[in-house]
């Protein structure tokens, strides 16, 4: 069952000083309505880049966002800083309106977008149950009923009598996602909060949220910049850029979408990267794949034969012993594996000569799931002070899941290492 449906919403905002502009624009505004008209400043305005400087008096926020949610889902929003993502959940919380389009909801709906919204400072703990649970719209009966979970949840049992304003954030948290997550709305609504939170409140929030979901089978809707807990939690995700959605589907492919979209803008062209320390005598300057059969490829299968074309711009020439190296990390910054020609035994001073190398991997032992590469070159030692060029996030494997163990079947898509080992 649908609960809740997106059409067409999009928001503009004003730059500059706060209100709908100058008299001469509300006049137009007006003039435009009662002739039946569409608002004349709907069809200006910039996108949301927050990066580049404004050519016109209006921003898109949100732009045509489409989507709907069943029940029990629990839908991911990412997206980089500016994207849009809190004006999308304002606007299903009800804070704010769009500007076009509606939001169509079956149930009640709970939000908690910023740390201890709606809690008088004043009033202890406990009197901030009450009072927040009235604004999300429940009966002090059922705020009763679940007061004794609330503070247990939160862990601020101790200080529950106690004014909110000498609160940490960590425990406004607690007790503001305590107070939204039993008192059972149908739709949750959470921004980003888990940040403020330490790990042990962390764990406790996601494993709440998937109970919410799951077990009670009530909607979750979530922003957080941690790719971790989105795929931890999410069952689908929205990716949204510049105010527009441009990906939505599986939490994985989401969120791998999102990883590799923006980092290859960023590091599209390793020759021409400034972020890099080193000497810089020699640069790498160029990476390829290449296929069993010698065909260039963007994707390796995982467990199938992948040759990597590292290149360099030999600028002058080196005295002494070259160590060329790269470790392979997840996207949580995770190292899987890590190669140093000093350990292999291999002469790099004489390839070099050729200004490339090539690594040849007979079986890629790595799940499904994106990689990034650190590169380093150095010198006599890998040591920071004899680095002739380091440069992180150089490269990103896309890892496709294959049949590695010849079976007949996919393995899982995981960023993870797989054995080639036996069981018997």
């Amino acid at each position: 069952m649908i609960i809740l449906k997106a059409e067409n919403i999009s928001k503009q905002y004003r730059l500059g000083l706060v209100g709908t502009g100058t008299i001469s624009h509300d006049l137009n505004r007006w003039w435009a309505g009662i002739r039946g008209k569409e608002d004349p400043y709907l069809k200006v305005g910039s996108i949301n880049d927050r990066s580049t400087k404004a050519d016109s008096d209006y921003v898109w926020a949100l732009r045509d966002i489409n989507f709907e949610v069943q029940q029990g889902e629990v839908l991911g929003i990412i997206g980089k800083n500016g994207a849009g993502k809190s004006t999308l959940l304002k606007i299903l919380s009800r804070v704010t309106i769009p500007t076009t389009g509606e939001i169509k909801t079956k149930g009640r709906i709970a939000s908690l977008l910023e740390v201890g919204t709606g809690f008088h400072p004043e009033l202890t703990g406990r009197e901030n149950i009450y009072l927040n649970g009235a604004i999300l719209g429940m009966t002090k009966a059922e705020i009763k009923a679940k007061e004794a979970e609330i503070i247990e949840f939160s862990g601020c049992e101790r200080y529950v009598y106690t004014p909110v304003k000498r609160y940490s954030s960590g425990m406004r948290v607690r007790l503001a996602f305590a107070v939204a997550a039993f008192l059972e709305p149908d739709i949750l609504v959470i921004d980003e909060v888990l940040a403020v939170g330490d790990a042990e409140f962390q764990k406790k929030a996601i494993g709440k949220m998937q109970d919410i979901s799951k077990g009670d089978g009530r909607t979750v809707l979530f922003v957080s910049h941690s790719m971790a807990a989105v795929k931890s939690l999410c069952t689908r995700a929205i990716v949204l850029e510049h105010g527009t959605s441009v990906f939505e589907g599986d939490t994985d492919e989401a969120v791998d979408f999102y990883l590799k979209k923006n980092d290859k803008k960023e590091y599209s062209d390793i020759g021409l990267r400034k972020d890099r320390s080193g000497s810089g005598e020699i640069i790498i300057s160029k990476i390829e794949l290449y296929s069993k059969s010698n065909l260039k490829i963007d994707s390796v299968i995982s467990g199938e034969y992948l040759r990597m074309r590292v290149e360099f711009k030999i600028e002058q020439k080196v005295e002494g012993k070259l160590i060329f190296g790269f470790s392979i990390n997840d996207t949580q910054e995770q190292m899987k594996a890590m190669v140093v020609t000093d350990e292999m035994g291999i002469d790099i001073n004489t390839v070099l000569e050729k200004g490339f190398l090539d690594i040849e991997i007979e079986r890629v032992l790595l799940r499904g799931g994106v990689y990034n590469f650190q590169f380093i070159l150095s010198k006599n030692t890998t040591q920071k002070e004899n680095h002739v060029d380091y440069i992180e996030k150089g490269f990103y494997l896309n890892v496709l899941p294959g049949d590695f163990y010849n079976v007949g079947h996919m393995n899982r898509k995981y960023n993870a290492i797989i054995l080639p080992c036996k069981i018997r």
